[in-house]
């Protein structure tokens, strides 16, 4: 913050060169009446500047912003290096305006450049765009690429795909043509037959998330071979930090990545803004919606940056426009390119291992909590559920009021699944919050 600590000798000099010889900070305001110069006026005498960051801090303390997080489905609480605010908030990028025209800087291109590399080299897929707004407008933007790419029109989508998604999924596409399918949510792995029952050659894609919403990890490459042999495309939501140490989409033979990238050095703000990513196989870059950039060299054989591909409406023909997209997340893009840029192959890998054993952790210290199931049919990344024998949201209440955010009720989105609980953790857990929040959960239920 700014601090300007003037003297009474400094108010006093600067008072007489504005013509106020008395030296009296009142002569200022004689204009106002001063019955309404008291009440507005009067204010405490200054403060140092160690007293005022504590006044503010402790002021900061009663916000939400102090509790110990264990909330996920989707958005996650996750350490984000300074570096990161230090460097994005350098004058040459920190601008409302997002850049799309041709006429873009070549710094602002090549910090687009290396995002769409960052994003390929991530998911292993070969053309990434500039980016969208969230996640779940990724997906939808996903599912219409593959309608073009086809020419068909059914999508199939399995319940674990976040419900969020799901919604804007059916808000985008409520005038359109298109048939859905959804597979019902299940625990169990025979979701597999359902898909193939309802796979044919009408059917344009096959909509997954890895890890699922309930954090369930699993190898969709069985599902890949069997879309692929129906002519069918597969689209796979993923979650960015898991692929730290999980097989990537392209391993799985996914045609289609897209994801929310909040967790690239976004930090959680209320819910946004944050950064939607999408990533292709080659052959589709040209169907692909947004502005893809490419390297190139000009008349001199200097390396330059150029936006190779615009596919918006004002650029192209109308009804060959494959997007109405009318700007990318430039800024929250920059800084998931500097948060893999300052953490590395390596240090994802750590981050991911570090969620998936705190994870672990976690489940068997809320495992041995008297009546608490803990889900465990399949391997979870850093998400699991868990089934109360009481209701969450009288939990989630009190341990609220303990500082501790316990999760996200599963019986908001899934009527069948009232006494569910998903529980996040995130490199920045402790084994002490892990202790802590087990100790208040087992209390909250049996207190």
């Amino acid at each position: 913050m700014s601090y300007i600590p003037h003297s009474q000798k400094d108010r006093e000099e600067m008072l007489r060169e504005i013509g106020i010889s008395s030296g009296n900070m009142d002569e200022l305001f004689k204009g106002i009446p001063e019955d309404l110069r008291a009440r507005s006026f009067s204010i405490p005498s200054g403060r140092s500047e160690y007293e005022v960051m504590e006044h503010l801090k402790e002021l900061a303390d009663r916000n939400t912003t102090g509790l110990v997080n264990f909330v996920g489905g989707g958005f996650y609480d996750h350490y984000i290096p300074a570096a990161v605010d230090a460097l994005v908030s350098r004058s040459e990028f920190y601008t409302a305006y997002t850049p799309y025209q041709p006429e873009a800087s070549q710094g602002t291109l090549q910090a687009i450049y290396e995002y769409q590399s960052c994003i390929c080299r991530l998911t292993g897929m070969d053309v990434s765009n500039a980016s969208l707004y969230d996640g779940g407008t990724a997906l939808y933007e996903a599912a219409m690429l593959a309608i073009r790419a086809t020419g068909r029109n059914k999508i199939i989508m399995d319940g674990g795909v976040n419900p969020i998604y799901r919604k804007m999924m059916y808000s985008y596409t409520s005038n359109l043509n298109i048939e859905f399918v959804d597979i019902p949510v299940t625990r169990d792995r025979d979701y597999r037959e359902k898909i193939y029952a309802h796979l044919d050659a009408e059917t344009a894609a096959v909509i997954l998330q890895n890890p699922n919403f309930f954090g369930t990890i699993d190898d969709h490459t069985d599902i890949s071979e069997k879309c692929h042999e129906k002519g069918a495309l597969v689209i796979s939501s993923v979650y960015p930090i898991s692929l730290g140490i999980l097989k990537t989409p392209r391993e799985m033979d996914v045609d289609i990545t897209t994801g929310e990238g909040q967790s690239l050095g976004i930090p959680l703000s209320f819910g946004g803004p944050y950064l939607g990513f999408m990533a292709a196989k080659k052959e589709l870059a040209r169907k692909m919606p947004g502005r893809i950039v490419g390297a190139t060299r000009d008349a001199e054989g200097r390396r330059g940056f150029v936006l190779t591909l615009q596919t918006r409406e004002q650029h192209i023909r109308r009804e060959k426009a494959s997007s109405n997209i009318c700007s990318n997340e430039a800024l929250c893009a920059l800084r998931a390119l500097i948060y893999m840029s300052l953490i590395g192959k390596e240090g994802l890998k750590k981050v991911a291992r570090l969620c998936l054993d705190k994870t672990e952790y976690a489940r068997e210290r809320i495992s041995g909590i008297r009546d608490v199931e803990v889900k465990k049919e399949w391997p979870t990344f850093n998400e699991f559920v868990v089934k109360l024998p009481r209701n969450p949201n009288e939990v989630i209440g009190k341990l609220i009021n303990k500082g501790i955010a316990a999760g996200f009720p599963l019986g908001r989105y899934y009527s069948s699944m009232e006494d569910y609980l998903l529980i996040a953790v995130t490199e920045k857990r402790t084994k002490r919050d892990i202790a802590i929040f087990s100790d208040a959960l087992e209390a909250a239920l049996w207190s």
